[in-house]
């Protein structure tokens, strides 16, 4: 099984079309924050849009999934056909951070947020499917989240050395109009120009 952090559902979505095109994937989470759109459904059968919530894994506050849509469409809206190969569950703040934290420590793995999101998620369910084992999808480097995840563990996030090469980059930006035809010349000319 794959827990997925799951936001707007594109990822999730494709998952689900390779297993419907053979990837032998025995079951989906969808690992969702606060917004808890897709987990209600599950639990309800009734689809509600909701306005998003603001988390700590902000890449995942949407309140109306729209490509939970093409899921629900992929199974003809058929929901004990759904409810096979997919569950979802809701992770709060609070456990997002307790699990950024137990991963680290009893790992030595330092997860996202959203991948603690996904983490936890996956936990839960085989607490009730012990025989089980799954993976998690990771979204990011903690280092973008590197003053939300500090304090967390309480030490610095290490930044790859990829990176530091970037911070080090000077910041280089050209101001133009707002228009269209502008844009679109300043493009054709950025895509033609020699390398430096």
């Amino acid at each position: 099984m794959i827990s997925v952090p799951s936001g707007n559902f594109g990822n999730i979505c494709a998952g689900i079309l390779a297993h419907i095109s053979g990837l032998p994937v025995h079951h989906f989470i969808a690992a969702c924050n606060a917004n808890d759109v897709v987990p209600e459904y599950m639990q309800t059968r009734k689809y509600a849009a909701k306005k998003p919530v603001a988390t700590i894994s902000n890449a995942m506050d949407v309140g109306n999934p729209s490509n939970f849509i093409r899921i629900l469409e992929i199974f003809h809206h058929e929901f004990n056909e759904l409810q096979n190969v997919l569950s979802s569950l809701s992770i709060s703040d609070d456990e997002t951070r307790a699990t950024l934290r137990s991963v680290y420590q009893d790992y030595g793995y330092l997860p996202d947020p959203h991948g603690a999101v996904g983490f936890s998620a996956l936990q839960h369910y085989l607490k009730d499917n012990p025989t089980q084992k799954g993976i998690v999808l990771e979204t990011a480097h903690p280092v973008k989240f590197y003053d939300l995840v500090e304090p967390v563990i309480g030490e610095a996030v290490n930044i790859p050395e990829a990176i530091k090469l970037q911070l080090q980059l000077e910041n280089n930006s050209t101001l133009i109009n707002a228009d269209a035809g502008l844009l679109k010349s300043f493009l054709l000319a950025l895509a033609t120009a020699p390398a430096s």
